[in-house]
Formats: structure tokens, C-alpha cells, sequence
């Protein structure tokens, strides 16, 4: 990777306050929208409609800042661990029940916090390699102390992770802003774990892969 200047913490912080933002807005919007339709409307059919847009992006907006508190904040006291069935919950919440699949093959523990934050940020990155939905199939081999990540994304027209494998290549990365700011994370995550991460083509599928650092 090209070398570049390094955010400083407080530009950190603002792009990833940025992102959760820029990932909740839309979700609270529709709510917003929904509730003047039940204040206005008195058809029934409209309140109907009102009530389910509103069961279903107030969903999607918990399950956003679920993922937020995990993969970007601090979940528990410095060298916390974290149980892998919340990641497991964390990232079912996250696909949804849409166009995308999720297959999850962790085995049952506790992992190092920064290892699981890794392990949920490469889930949302993975959502980007299957712009027209597919299945996302995590695997987590190895012990607690130094697993290894493996996601497979299956899906018509897989392709690698929207700006992480910029961060990850050699090429020029792109500037940080709030589109961006979430594969670099990923990226600066993978050093603090000493985890390297691999994007690769199996056929038509992606494969996002951490492993440890010889």
C-alpha cells in the first residue's frame, strides 16, 4: 500500500461518527415518515402500511447501531473478550432477511475483542462483494488466541470488497470520508490483531480471508 499520512484520533473519531450517522439516517428518516402517516392519515390501509414500514426499518436501524457499539466502540473494558454467538447474532442482525444469506460456521467461545471487531467488519465489507445479493459463508478455524477468518461470498456478479481491497493492494488508496472510513478501519484493525488480510477470486466467488502474521 502506497505509504500516507495516518488519520490523527480526533479524525478518526469524526469519520467514524460520520459513518454510523450516515448508516442510521436513512432508517430514522423512514420512521419519521411513517409516524406523520398514522398522525395523518386516518385510511386504514395507510396505517397498516405505516406501522409495518416502521416495524421493519426500526429493525434495521437497531441492528446498525448493534453492529456500531461492537465493531467500532469500545464493548467492555480494555482487553475485554466478547462471546462469538453475540458476533454471530451482531452480523445475522446486520445481512438481515433480504437478498443476503448468512451461513455461520464459528465455532462456540470467547475472543479477544479487537479479533471479533476484525471478524464484523469483514462481514459488512463481504455485504459489498454481493451488490445483487448471495450468501456470505464465515468460518473461524484455529483457537481462541490466534484464529483465522475465512468468508466466501456467493452470489451472481462477486466481486471484491468495495474499498477494502484498495486499503489492502498496492495501489493508490482513496482519500478517507465516510464511505471509505469503514474498509480502512478494517485495514488498521487486522495490524492492531497482527492479522493480515487476503482478497481473492475462487472461480465466481470472493474470498475475504485474516490470517495471523507469520
Amino acid at each position: 500500500m502506497t505509504a500516507r499520512a495516518q488519520p490523527s484520533d480526533l479524525e478518526l473519531a469524526a469519520l467514524i461518527s460520520s459513518k454510523i450517522c450516515h448508516d442510521v439516517i436513512g432508517p430514522v428518516g423512514a420512521i419519521y415518515n411513517g409516524i406523520e402517516i398514522l398522525d395523518e392519515d386516518d385510511n386504514a390501509d395507510a396505517k397498516t402500511y405505516a406501522m409495518d414500514v416502521i416495524r421493519n426499518v426500526t429493525e434495521q436501524a437497531s441492528a446498525r447501531l448493534q453492529f456500531a457499539r461492537f465493531a467500532f466502540g469500545a464493548a467492555g473494558s480494555a482487553g475485554a473478550q466478547i462471546e462469538l454467538g453475540t458476533a454471530e447474532q451482531i452480523s445475522r442482525g446486520l445481512v438481515g432477511k433480504g437478498k443476503h444469506k448468512l451461513a455461520w460456521r464459528g465455532q462456540p467461545g470467547y475472543m479477544a475483542k479487537d479479533k471479533v471487531k476484525l471478524l464484523l467488519n469483514l462481514v459488512a465489507s463481504s455485504i459489498t462483494c454481493l451488490p445483487r445479493g448471495g450468501e456470505i459463508e464465515v468460518s473461524i478455524v484455529g483457537g481462541m488466541e490466534k484464529p483465522s477468518f475465512l468468508l466466501r461470498c456467493q452470489g451472481p456478479g462477486a466481486r471484491p470488497p468495495q474499498y477494502l481491497a484498495d486499503f489492502v493492494g498496492a495501489g493508490e488508496p482513496p482519500a478517507l470520508d465516510a464511505m471509505t472510513i469503514q474498509a480502512y478501519y478494517t485495514w488498521r484493525l487486522a495490524d492492531t490483531c497482527v492479522m493480515q488480510i487476503e482478497i481473492a477470486k475462487d472461480g465466481a466467488d470472493v474470498v475475504l480471508a485474516a490470517k495471523p502474521k507469520a
